[in-house]
């Protein structure tokens, strides 16, 4: 609905569940979703705490693609999703080198505590760009929820969705969905705004179901 909203089009929402009824698509059922409120080290702003992490897929002839995402927690920013056939700590320090660059060391990175991300070779470096490392407790995956939900975004509407010819292929693909996720979908706990637009105090004067949003109300208030 936020979507086609953006477009300019007057929706109803009764209207579309009955049309998504009769064309027999299905929801997975709604489970308790993470809400960031127990995260440790809670991100205040852009490029103050940082998420990544790994997920796991196949190409068409069985070979392993292992993927490193990393996600700017603040403004939702996927920052890269970077593809191989494996990610050693070398690798994952040559990804943040490369978007610390382009953007700024964050005050904090979190993971979980595989073996890439508690390296020597890895921590000792971001101890030297200033930046803290905050490692989830293990089986407590609430603890990186931001992490969760844009590593489950990926795989529902991108990995669960392309069949992946090689690396390369997977690297364009995966891509070219970081930028619709960036500047294209919109999400409600940004006020119905990109990642982007977010990041840049855009505002939209998006309404849900004939209602302004409660993000702008707070605001104009």
């Amino acid at each position: 609905g936020a979507l086609l909203r953006r477009e300019g089009l007057p929706i109803n929402h009764k209207r579309v569940e009955r049309l998504w009824r009769e064309a027999g698509l299905t929801q997975p059922r709604k489970g308790r979703r993470p809400t960031g409120e127990s995260v440790p080290v809670k991100a205040t702003h852009a490029d103050h705490v940082w998420t990544y992490d790994f997920i796991h897929d196949r190409t068409v002839g069985g070979g392993a693609l292992r993927m490193l995402t990393v996600e700017d927690e603040y403004t939702r920013e996927g920052l890269a999703v970077e593809v191989g056939r494996s990610m050693p700590a070398g690798q994952v320090k040559a990804v943040l080198r490369e978007l610390f660059e382009e953007r700024q060391p964050p005050g904090y990175i979190r993971s979980d505590n595989g073996p890439e991300f508690i390296a020597h070779e890895l921590t000792g470096w971001l101890t030297e760009q200033g930046v803290q490392t905050h490692h989830i407790a293990p089986g407590s995956p609430w603890q990186n929820a931001y992490g969760e939900s844009f590593n489950a975004a990926l795989r529902r509407e991108c990995l669960n969705q392309e069949l992946f010819h090689g690396v390369l292929d997977a690297k364009a693909k995966t891509g070219l969905w970081r930028r619709r996720y960036n500047r294209q979908r919109p999400h409600s706990a940004l006020g119905y705004r990109t990642p982007e637009e977010f990041r840049d105090g855009v505002r939209i004067p998006l309404l849900e179901r004939g209602q302004p949003s409660t993000y702008h109300r707070r605001q104009e208030n």
